[in-house]
Formats: C-alpha cells, sequence, structure tokens
C-alpha cells in the first residue's frame, strides 16, 4: 500500500469507530461546557480582580478538554491491541514504520483539527459572558494563545499515544498521566518550581498567558511538551518494530 493510502485507511478507523470519534467530540464539548460554566458564573468577577490575566483565564477550559485529548489519543492506539488488530492492520501493511506514522500523523492531525476549533470557540463564546471585560483576538496575546491551545492539545494527544504504543493499554496511560497531570505539576511546583516548569503541561501551557514568566516564552515552552510527545513517539514507534503483534 502507498503512504497515502495507509493514512486514508487510518483515518477511516478514527472516524468509523464511535469511541474515538466522540473522544474528538468530547475534546470541544468538554471544553466549552466548563467554559460556558466557569466564566458565565463568576467570570466577570475574576476579570475584576487584581492581577488578573484575561487571556489565560479565557482557555482555563482547556485544562478539561486536555484529558479529553489524551483519551482520544489513548484510544485510537489501544484498539490495535485488542482482539488481534494489530495483527490484521500489519498483514495489511508490513512496513510496521508506514503503519506508525501513518496512525500518529491521523491521530495529530484529527487533534489538530478538533484542538484548533476547540481553543477559538471556547474563547469567542466565553468572551460573550465577560461584559465589559470581554477581550478580542486582537488583544495582545490572545490570537497566538488560541492558536497554540489547539497545538497543544494536539500535542497531548499524540504524547498518550505514544505511550499507548509503548504500554500496548490504555488504561495504564489513563492511570499514570490523569494523576500526572493533575497532582504532580502542583506537587512540584511547591517543591522545584524550576523542574514543574519543564513538565509537559506546564511548560505548554506557558503559551496561554500573555506575559509568561520564567527563562521558557510561549514557543518555546509549546517545544518542550512537543520533546516530551516526540520521545513518547519514539519509544512507541521502537515498542511497535521491536514486539511481537
Amino acid at each position: 500500500m502507498t503512504p497515502t493510502a495507509v493514512l486514508h485507511s487510518e483515518w477511516i478507523k478514527i472516524r468509523s469507530v464511535r469511541s474515538l470519534y466522540g473522544s474528538l467530540v468530547a475534546v470541544l464539548a468538554t471544553t466549552l461546557a466548563v467554559t460556558v460554566l466557569a466564566l458565565g458564573t463568576v467570570g466577570q468577577e475574576q476579570a475584576e480582580r487584581a492581577g488578573a490575566e484575561p487571556v489565560f483565564d479565557a482557555f482555563y477550559a482547556l485544562n478539561f478538554g486536555q484529558i479529553a485529548a489524551i483519551a482520544f489519543g489513548a484510544a485510537a492506539v489501544s484498539s490495535e491491541f485488542l482482539g488481534g488488530a494489530l495483527r490484521i492492520s500489519l498483514a495489511a501493511v508490513p512496513r510496521r514504520s508506514l503503519f506508525y506514522a501513518a496512525k500518529m500523523t491521523a491521530i495529530g492531525g484529527s487533534a489538530l483539527v478538533v484542538g484548533l476549533l476547540t481553543s477559538f470557540t471556547a474563547f469567542l463564546v466565553g468572551q460573550l459572558f465577560l461584559g465589559e471585560h470581554a477581550i478580542g483576538l486582537g488583544h495582545p496575546g490572545a490570537l497566538r494563545a488560541a492558536v497554540g491551545g489547539g497545538i497543544y492539545l494536539a500535542l497531548m494527544a499524540l504524547f498518550a499515544a505514544g505511550l499507548t504504543a509503548l504500554l500496548r493499554s490504555a488504561v495504564a496511560v489513563l492511570s499514570l498521566l490523569i494523576p500526572f497531570l493533575l497532582i504532580v505539576p502542583f506537587v512540584f511546583a511547591d517543591i522545584a518550581t524550576a523542574v514543574a516548569r519543564y513538565l509537559p503541561d506546564r511548560a505548554g501551557q506557558l503559551v496561554l498567558h500573555q506575559n509568561p514568566e520564567g527563562s521558557l516564552g510561549p514557543w518555546s515552552g509549546l517545544a518542550v511538551t512537543a520533546a516530551w510527545a516526540a520521545a513518547a513517539l519514539l519509544a512507541g514507534w521502537w515498542a511497535v518494530r521491536r514486539r511481537d503483534a
């Protein structure tokens, strides 16, 4: 099969498997729901407080949308390890590197499109609840944050996908990543702020700040997240290449 045909087949898997399609929809739905709930109830109050960050606050709900993005990345890969599906896939595409590259491209591309849609939609919808405190995409840092937020969600999906290829279990990856994202950064923040800054979520979310503090800038922080994702993808590629189907 040609690379284009393999990529098309991987896209069909994502589009046709209801759980995968549902995970992508959940990225948008979860982020919008939290945006409406948070900014619709306390958005104006938060905007009036001293030291408010209107750009970062606009993308607060991405903290929840990233969980759905991680679930999508993990589920898209773990489905290959159920019921001997991987053997069938490799029978159709014997070149394991081509199969792996096509799958990760399909996952990353789908997550990027949905991530960008989610990031821009959440921003624009959220501003409807802020009245005189609303900002637009022309506000300093807002457009960069909207674009970076979409990229960040795609990178987190790929991070989870690479780890799932390595561990062969979505449950294991979700059990590892969700506590890692929700608990570990806060522990490190209290113990060693310099270390916490280089964790994948903390580094990537610097792009959501209007004026990030510290040694990492918005795009260099996103590059750190990309490095985490690349390391996970490389480990997953090694596992797919070396292990029996």
